[in-house]
């Protein structure tokens, strides 16, 4: 299934007045910290605290439109969760959400208060995907994928349009990958406004799933980790190829990393990041 720049920029479109235009900041701080002009993109603002809340309107509102009356159910670990949660809740579709286990309390109480019905299963997201699937089956049910979602991708791709706007010359773009929804669609918007960006993507050492893929390696996947949004042990199938061809190279970093780049986000910026939101300031580290 191909998505170009054109799906992207019909987004932006749809989800005008859906979603929070989030701003950009340059960190004067940590850039100097760093020795480098440093600029962040805020989804940490976005409705729904994430940037999921761009792919889930896209999709839910393009899935009803088609398949009308019929209800909604998704996995996550907690940000696409309340993205769907809310935005079902928001046009009056009823949801279920899937989380897993080990989900982080405050996640599942707030798709909870969102609307949704919530059921806890498995001990990660890849866990809950046959179980999800059948229950869709058995109660016909529209499948809302996290990542692995023509729509979604589409969605989640506005980001790097809004960014590359902002901030035109950019040398280089950190996005962090779990299953890849959100650098597939960065990275298609921002290679197409500045070809000459390198994308370079973050995934926590504990699940390097993309970066094996990638450089064909065979590290293990899975363990606690800090940056639950990206604990994914296997990248989408949609994504895979847009991510081999357009991002330049993927980094690993440590959870010590991922800590002290959350410390240094609110230290020296004010800015309150979750784990897979700080992987990127990681990275730079």
């Amino acid at each position: 299934m191909h998505i170009n720049f054109e799906h992207i920029f019909s987004a932006t479109k749809v989800l005008s007045g859906n979603v929070k235009h989030t701003p950009t900041v340059k960190a004067n701080n940590l850039g100097q910290k760093f020795d480098c002009e440093l600029f962040l993109k805020l989804e940490c603002l976005q409705l729904t605290s994430s940037f999921k809340a761009r792919g889930a309107y896209l999709a839910i509102k393009n899935a009803t439109i088609k398949n009308p009356g019929k209800g909604l159910i998704a996995m996550s670990a907690g940000n696409h969760a309340q993205a769907v949660a809310y935005n079902a809740t928001r046009i009056g579709i009823p949801s279920t959400i899937i989380m897993p286990e080990q989900a982080p309390f405050s996640k599942v109480a707030r798709t909870r208060d969102f609307g949704a019905n919530v059921v806890l299963r498995g001990r990660t997201l890849n866990e809950t995907t046959s179980y999800v699937r059948d229950i869709a089956e058995e109660k016909d049910l529209l499948l809302i994928h996290p990542y692995d979602d023509k729509d979604v991708i589409s969605g989640q791709g506005t980001v790097g349009f809004e960014l590359i706007n902002s901030v035109s010359d950019l040398e280089y773009l950190l996005v962090p990958i779990g299953g890849g929804g959100l650098i597939s669609g960065v990275s298609i918007a921002a290679k197409k406004m500045n070809p000459a960006i390198k994308i370079i993507g973050v995934e926590t050492r504990l699940f390097p799933s993309m970066s094996n893929v990638q450089k064909k390696t065979d590290l293990p996947c899975g363990g606690d980790t800090i940056a639950d949004g990206i604990a994914v042990k296997e990248p989408g199938a949609l994504n895979i190829p847009i991510i081999q061809s357009n991002v330049d190279d993927i980094i690993l970093v440590e959870e010590i990393s991922i800590e002290q780049a959350i410390s240094d986000l609110f230290e020296d910026e004010r800015i309150i990041s979750e784990g897979a939101g700080a992987a990127g300031v990681a990275a730079i580290k």
